[in-house]
């Protein structure tokens, strides 16, 4: 078993429904141990102002963190060092490619650990007028506590920064193994933070965790940047001009993630504004939400990024649609139906997870409708993830960050236009209170953000998708995403009818005021929508329900270990511009 683990750990994956597979495994342990982390953190603090304040405390360090460590981005990172690790014109591997890579990813690392060590010290300086901006709604006290908790983890981005920067070398060498491993020991770290650490110390005990979880997300790295000879030394003498090309490429995408936490930022300092637990609700919803994104989309952008920017630097558009094509496909049938199941079930998944004595059948109420809302817009989300890394990688840039723009904008400012409705129109509040079962409970106010985000992101998916089609000609061998979205969407409506049907009639069977009652009436729901999905995709002759079936059968363990020459024929294209 152990020895097993070793050859997975040093396996190179080249096939991307296994390479994604592997990261959804790993991102779905990481997941699960997410929402015992919010389980937990519910269970000790509840949705109160210690939550709120912790939750506001993530803001600085976030934004930090997305906009300066992704100037150093894998993203944009790894297309370099493919051109670094070239090849002559005999198509023989370059004598000196590896020193002159680790030399690039040397430069590449002094001037982060410079940038960021500059940043987060001016950051701790200015962190008591920040936390003002942040959230707006809350006291004096609280507000020190914002400051305190925001100070302790500036140490995250640094080491989350370092973590990005030796991923890059992961996954150069594909190992998606150790890559997948990164985000389940942040969550580790941080639920280590909170059983140990907060009933000693407190609220700073939590900040202490997220600290232990970014420093166990950059250490799982370590090994295989020393075992490849990439481990970074302190270069005294910069190649500038490669920085320069680096952080001209990353720019446009760092810009973009920014934006995105800055909306991000002022949706949470709204919430801050709307009582006492509404940046908890808020929070937690959207963290559960956040989980198909994080193990489906993300797993197979992941997955297919590093064959896209290595088809594009060769120019072999053909295959670099294609593998667009592949991983798309496998969004969209994985995706939609998680949709359709999360709206439906949305009751019974939160009160699940965070059904402790800390959280209401009010609380858990309002937290489902938010995660509705946010649902809505699974699909979109994890197909973005997927077109910013196409357009990345084919060097176009400057498109996925002006619809970012556009989209960020349109969140925060649908946001505000929906709270004004609510309270200029009250039977606008009260059809979607009707709708989402919150008629009576405080705080539904808060879903005018869901409203917002969630339409924003499917906009913003539309114009990726729209301009993708328009910059490249061959996107026209995309269209059979048509069919496979009908079919899946077909799958979803079916999961969803039944799912909804039996809910009723397993109602009258468990005590759904338990934790197991509300647990198997929810389980045995979703389980037989699905198995109901998968009986009309298979009379519909679904391919993708025959992709997974031949995935899982293959089993990536017995994946036939990838050859020293052919690994440096995966990672080694011509030398040409990107």
């Amino acid at each position: 078993m152990a020895k097993r683990i070793l050859r997975l750990i040093n396996k190179e994956i080249g096939s991307i429904n296994q390479a994604a597979f592997l990261l959804g495994l790993f991102a779905l342990l990481a997941q699960f141990l997410g929402l015992i982390r919010d389980r937990l953190l519910v269970h000790f603090l509840g949705p109160g102002l210690e939550l709120d304040i912790y939750y506001a405390a993530f803001r600085v360090p976030d934004l930090i963190f997305v906009s300066i460590a992704s100037l150093f981005a894998i993203t944009a990172l790894l297309p370099s060092l493919n051109l670094k690790i070239g090849r002559d014109t005999n198509g023989e591997l370059n004598t000196d490619a590896p020193k002159n890579a680790q030399k690039f990813f040397s430069d590449v690392f002094t001037v982060f650990l410079v940038t960021i060590i500059l940043i987060c010290a001016l950051a701790f300086l200015l962190m008591p007028f920040l936390t003002k901006l942040i959230a707006p709604g809350f006291d004096g006290e609280a507000l020190e506590q914002v400051t305190y908790l925001s100070r302790i983890m500036l140490l995250s981005p640094i080491l989350l920064g370092f973590s990005n920067l030796f991923g890059s070398i992961t996954q150069l060498f594909r190992k998606f193994f150790v890559f997948a491993l990164s985000p389940f020991f942040y969550n580790l770290g941080i639920i280590i933070g909170i059983i140990l650490l907060y009933p000693f110390i407190g609220i700073p005990g939590l900040a202490l965790g997220v600290v232990l979880g970014a420093l166990l997300h950059f250490g799982v790295n370590i090994p295989v940047v020393i075992r490849h000879r990439f481990l970074p030394y302190f270069s005294r003498a910069i190649d500038w001009q490669g920085i320069k090309n680096l952080v001209k490429l990353s720019l446009p995408r760092t810009l973009g993630l920014a934006l995105y936490s800055i909306a991000f930022l002022v949706i949470v300092a709204i919430a801050s504004t709307m009582g006492e637990g509404s940046v908890s609700i808020l929070n937690l919803s959207f963290n559960i939400h956040a989980v198909p994104i994080t193990i489906i989309g993300l797993s197979y952008s992941v997955a297919a990024f590093p064959s896209l920017a290595r088809y594009f630097s060769v120019q072999d558009i053909e295959s670099y649609i294609r593998q667009i094509g592949l991983a798309a496909k496998q969004i969209i049938f994985w995706s939609l139906p998680v949709t359709f199941l999360f709206i439906v079930l949305r009751a019974q998944i939160i009160r699940v997870i965070l059904g402790t004595s800390n959280f209401s059948w009010e609380n858990t109420r309002l937290a489902a409708a938010m995660f509705a809302l946010f649902s809505i817009s699974v699909v979109a989300q994890s197909l973005n993830t997927l077109f910013v890394r196409a357009f990345y990688a084919g060097g176009k840039t400057r498109r996925p960050l002006l619809v970012n723009i556009f989209s960020l904008f349109l969140i925060v400012g649908l946001s505000f236009i929906f709270l004004y409705v609510f309270k200029a129109v009250p039977e606008i509040k009260t059809f979607f209170e009707s709708l989402l079962r919150v008629k009576g409970l405080p705080g539904t106010e808060l879903m005018a953000i869901g409203l917002g985000y969630s339409i924003g992101i499917i906009c913003n998916f539309f114009l990726l998708w729209r301009f993708f089609r328009r910059d490249f000609t061959l996107a026209k061998n995309l269209d059979f995403l048509g069919r496979v979205f009908w079919q899946s969407l077909l799958g979803a409506l079916t999961i969803a009818a039944v799912a909804y049907g039996l809910l009723g009639v397993f109602d009258n069977i468990f005590d759904i005021n338990t934790f197991y009652g509300i647990f198997m009436q929810g389980f045995l729901a979703g389980i037989l929508g699905i198995a109901g999905g998968v009986v009309v995709l298979h009379l519909l002759k679904n391919q993708e329900l025959l992709d997974v079936w031949q995935t899982v059968r293959s089993k990536f363990w017995k994946i036939k270990a990838i050859s020293p020459e052919q690994s440096r024929r995966m990672v080694a294209p011509p030398q040409e511009k990107l």
